[in-house]
Formats: structure tokens, sequence, C-alpha cells
């Protein structure tokens, strides 16, 4: 979804971001890495590093976007877990638009048909 999103909008992204390179989550979008940051550990559901990550944010962007940030967060999360409950494996391993991404290191993969285990 990012890259026809950012291929339609015409604007200049790095995919790497994605895979938790932040001079890649700097090219083209503002406070990038602690963007990039702040969605991997709700991802990783790690407590503490959603504090820091927060933290980081928050004082680096500002209270609007720390709320936004979280609001995209937890709007994924509802996504996945709804997906998980009914039996959608949410993301294919082998999926041509997921090919480059390492999305098997984060918990929810667990339910994606060929991820590792």
């Amino acid at each position: 979804m990012l890259r026809v999103s950012a291929q339609t909008t015409n604007s200049d992204i790095d995919l790497s971001a994605v895979n938790g390179d932040p001079a890649g989550a700097a090219r083209g979008i503002t406070f990038g890495p602690e963007l990039m940051r702040f969605a991997e550990s709700v991802a990783s559901r790690d407590p503490e590093a959603i504090r820091a990550t927060r933290e980081s944010l928050l004082q680096a962007a500002g209270p609007a976007v720390l709320v936004d940030a979280a609001g995209v967060a937890a709007n994924f999360q509802r996504m996945v877990r709804i997906a998980d409950a009914i039996g959608i494996p949410v993301d294919r391993v082998d999926a041509d638009l997921s090919r480059d991404l390492r999305l098997e290191r984060f918990p929810s993969a667990r339910n994606t048909p060929g991820a590792p285990v």
C-alpha cells in the first residue's frame, strides 16, 4: 500500500524504512526515523520500547503528530487482530508486493502461510 500510495502522489520514499533502516525512513517523510521506530515498537508489542519511542516522537514532532501516529498504529493493530480472529492470512511472504519486506519479524506473522514460526 505504501509503494502504491507513493507512486500515486509522486512521493519519493525509500521502502527500506519498512525493514528498519532509519536513513531510508528519513527520505521523503517528515519525522520518518521517529515514526518508524514508534511503529516498530508498537508492532513488536514491547511496552518499554513503546514508552521510549512515544517520548522520542513527542519530543521531535509534538503532540499532534504523536496522536495521529498512535491512531494509525491502533488502526493497523485493529485490522490485524480482526484478520487473525477470522482466519485471514495477513501478508503472504511470497507475494510480489511484500517480497522486499521482512514482515516475518513481527508477531502477527505467525498467522501467515509460509512464514517462519
